[in-house]
C-alpha cells in the first residue's frame, strides 16, 4: 500500500526557514514526479512546486526564489526547503506523487496527510 508521510512542519517567525520532508513507502519515488501543495484556512488547495523524474523543477510564482524542491532517491524521500518565509505561507502542506509533472499539477494520484506550517509576523 502506497503511503506518503510528511514531517518538519511547525511555527516559525517571518523571515525564517523550515524544511519539510516526505517519506514514501510502497512506491519508489525515483519512478515518479513529485510535488508539494498547500491549503490555507478558508482557501482552496494550491500548487507549490513539482519535480520531474529527471530533475526539472516547477514553482508557483508566489514561492519561486524562496522555496526549493528536491528528492533523495536513496532515502525514498522528497523535501521542500522554505526560506524567507512570510505569514501568507501559513498553511497545511501536502506532498504528492504521480507519473508526470503535469499529472502532479492537475491532481496527483498519491497524497500525504499534511503538515501544518505557521509563520508568525
Amino acid at each position: 500500500q502506497a503511503q506518503l508521510v510528511e514531517s518538519g512542519g511547525g511555527l516559525v517567525q517571518a523571515g525564517g526557514s523550515l524544511r519539510l520532508s516526505c517519506a514514501a513507502s510502497g512506491l519508489t519515488l525515483s519512478s515518479y514526479a513529485v510535488g508539494w501543495f498547500r491549503q490555507a484556512p478558508g482557501k482552496e488547495r494550491e500548487f507549490v512546486a513539482a519535480l520531474s523524474r529527471f530533475g526539472g523543477a516547477t514553482y508557483a510564482d508566489s514561492v519561486r526564489g524562496r522555496f526549493t524542491i528536491s528528492r533523495d532517491n536513496a532515502k525514498n524521500t522528497m523535501y521542500l526547503q522554505m526560506d524567507r518565509l512570510k505569514p501568507e505561507d501559513t498553511a497545511v502542506y501536502y506532498c504528492a506523487a504521480d507519473y508526470g509533472v503535469q499529472a502532479v499539477i492537475r491532481g496527483p494520484q498519491y497524497w500525504g496527510q499534511g503538515t501544518q506550517v505557521t509563520v508568525s509576523s
